[in-house]
């Protein structure tokens, strides 16, 4: 088996415990990973679905153990619960089998620059917040989710490679996209307050590598819908990769450039063979 190495790495929003979860990917990135830190950033079990409905499948065991497994080689593993995984927010501190639980953390790159890593739920904006809206948007989430398992279903038994429908959905949807911008700056603009170069988080199910103001606003995305990581290489670049039949760089942000990634997150776009748009590669602030 070949290795992925890099410096960090950054997941969120695996929801271990539910049917849309896509843990063979997820596993197989797990197991080529050679990495220093791991971040696991929130949603990683979902224990808010457990509560509703008792599913498992050996793969998410699989997952855990993988987890396990690199905390005890060295690597430095931490565990910042979500919204869905919330609970668990009250063992902040402690330390299970090598994974410590933490609220947020501080990540301080191979080239100096901090970043703030959250959940990112703690960014929802107040009016989202009336539960008529909540169950709405979540009967709809859940209505994309179940077609993007069909979808995923049907084309491994054709042997075709991975399409994020879900994904493809909310970048051509404007009411979707709007919330997605408003949630960056959102981010960005707390990042900034703050006094960081970035903030690293998921929640929103978007991969995304976008500079705003100076800041960098970096979203690892998911293993629900688009099987998406952050990974940091040792100069300190932050890159946006997608996992399945093939790794494929979706975005990137050096000191020196920043190459927002939209395009590419809506159709797997490879940055290697994309035509180079100069309107969107552009020098770090």
């Amino acid at each position: 088996m070949t290795s992925f190495h890099c410096r960090s790495a950054f997941i969120s929003d695996v929801h271990l415990g539910t049917p849309d979860c896509k843990a063979a990917y997820l596993l197989d990135f797990l197991r080529q990973l050679r990495c220093e830190k791991l971040y696991l950033v929130g949603d990683i079990v979902d224990l808010e679905a457990l509560s509703r409905r008792h599913w498992w499948h050996a793969e998410h065991s699989a997952v855990i153990a993988e987890v396990l497994a690199l905390a005890r080689r060295g690597v430095e593993v931490v565990y910042i619960p979500g919204n869905h995984d919330a609970p668990m927010r009250g063992l902040h501190g402690q330390n299970f089998g090598g994974v410590r639980i933490a609220l947020d953390a501080v990540h301080v790159g191979a080239d100096g620059r901090r970043y703030r890593v959250s959940h990112g739920d703690e960014f929802d904006p107040e009016q989202v917040g009336r539960r008529w809206m909540l169950q709405l948007g979540e009967a709809m989430h859940r209505l994309i989710c179940w077609s993007n398992r069909g979808l995923y279903t049907l084309r491994r038994r054709l042997q075709l490679p991975y399409l994020p429908l879900s994904i493809i959905l909310k970048s051509r949807i404007g009411g979707a996209l709007a919330y997605i911008r408003a949630y960056e700056q959102r981010v960005a603009a707390d990042a900034r307050e703050r006094g960081f170069d970035g903030h690293i988080c998921g929640h929103i199910h978007f991969g995304h590598v976008r500079e705003l103001d100076g800041v960098l606003y970096l979203n690892d995305g998911d293993w629900v819908e688009h099987c998406t990581a952050l990974v940091e290489d040792h100069t300190g670049a932050m890159e946006l990769i997608h996992w399945s039949e093939q790794a494929t760089a979706l975005g990137r942000a050096s000191r020196e450039l920043v190459w927002p990634s939209p395009a590419a997150v809506r159709a797997l776009a490879p940055l290697g063979t994309r035509r180079h748009d100069l309107g969107e590669l552009h020098r770090a602030a």
